[in-house]
């Protein structure tokens, strides 16, 4: 099943069970939001989670495109993507938990055909605000699901303050013995999906106080599920990722972890200029401006002829198509040569500066904030030019 299948099926699935489906935002939060980018499927819909109601009703079925720079030092793992597509449900009011977990495990099992004897569940188990998710368990037990009890594991929130509750997750086993232990013991347990109850709301104190509605809100990331559904060893050799895999490594020989990173940064990327967004020095700009730069670094590291002047127009057309952005594709590319070219005066002052006598040596934290508060070279940088020692 490639992921158009995926995602066509996802949708017809719940639409049959009265969920009208929502058109995606863009990366871009609503305004008034402090968050740099989308980071979740519920985040446009944060106002109707509050009590709002919603000119579609109280069933709702997404897909939703989103970023997150907490990941990005994760980027080459099996499951971390910076950019990705999230699917999510939402019950406004309407139905409870176990309801959303039920159809979430028909999904699982009849629409994608996965053995239930290869899932696994986590429920919040209570703390001293609230009590166990009782609703959760007996669900999961009632279907024959192994199901593991946690605290901070099982609690979602979007911050600090604010919308929050307990959520139940589901896991499948990607080892190639029968499944063993648990998801909090075991890394072959991945995390599919994730059912939250968000029923409350915290306050700057720390306490809890009832949302004027009991909402269900899910997400599953559409690439992660791909690559488990196909039988794929990590989300970058599930189909979207194709013509990458394909192309890539025919302009750049690279290790495995310095590929899976180009074609992640690349990627997102031309995801962020097709949303609007230029390099800059601050905020979204220069999320976008490191993305592009850390690609530049794996790639003057080995050779310093590499360049993005060789990045193919069927990956930034294919990027743009999939991800339903009406962009002109040399546009994009003017702004990664760009981001280029100032890049290349970047690295010929670091050099320059990386050569003085002060800095010959091991460098100090004290160095590492100077030659970034200073001339503007980041870490990772300043690290790829010193030779080695």
């Amino acid at each position: 099943m490639n992921t158009e299948q995926i995602v066509r099926t996802f949708i017809e699935y719940f639409e049959e069970r009265g969920h009208r489906r929502i058109t995606g935002s863009t990366l871009l939060p609503p305004p008034g939001d402090p968050v740099l980018f989308t980071t979740s499927g519920m985040h446009p819909l944060t106002p109707h989670l509050e009590g709002r109601p919603h000119p579609l009703g109280g069933r709702l079925v997404g897909v939703q495109r989103c970023l997150r720079t907490t990941d990005l030092d994760e980027v080459g793992d099996r499951t971390h993507l910076t950019v990705f597509e999230m699917l999510g449900t939402w019950s406004l009011g309407d139905y409870e938990g176990p309801q959303s977990l039920d159809w979430g495990y028909g999904l699982l099992t009849d629409g994608f055909g996965v053995d239930p004897g290869l899932l696994h569940a986590t429920v919040f188990g209570g703390d001293g605000q609230v009590g166990p998710d009782t609703g959760s368990l007996e669900l999961w037990q009632d279907r024959g699901v192994p199901v593991e009890l946690t605290v901070d594991d099982n609690w979602w929130s979007n911050g600090p303050t604010g919308p929050c509750g307990p959520d139940s997750e589901i896991f499948l086993w990607t080892g190639e013995t029968p499944p063993q232990s648990t998801p909090t013991r075991d890394d072959r347990w991945v995390e599919v999906w994730n059912h939250v109850m968000m029923r409350h709301r915290r306050l700057d104190d720390g306490s809890l106080v009832p949302l004027p509605q009991r909402n269900i809100d899910t997400g599953l990331g559409l690439e992660r599920l791909s690559s488990l559904l196909q039988g794929r060893s990590s989300v970058f050799e599930c189909d979207v990722f194709d013509p990458w895999r394909r192309l890539v490594p025919t302009l750049w020989q690279l290790d495995e972890p310095s590929l899976r990173l180009v074609c992640d940064h690349l990627r997102s990327a031309v995801v962020v200029i097709g949303d609007g967004v230029r390099p800059s020095n601050t905020g979204r700009g220069y999320v976008l401006r490191r993305l592009v730069r850390r690609v530049l670094t794996v790639l003057r590291r080995d050779d310093r002829q590499w360049g993005l002047g060789d990045l193919p127009d069927e990956l930034v057309r294919h990027t743009l198509d999939h991800f339903r952005q009406d962009m002109d594709p040399d546009l994009v590319r003017q702004v990664l040569l760009d981001e280029e070219r100032r890049f290349g005066r970047l690295l010929e002052r670091g050099r320059l500066v990386l050569s003085r006598p002060r800095f010959r040596g091991p460098l100090s934290e004290e160095d590492f904030h100077y030659l970034h508060d200073t001339h503007g070279l980041p870490r990772d940088l300043v690290v790829s030019l010193r030779p080695p020692r």
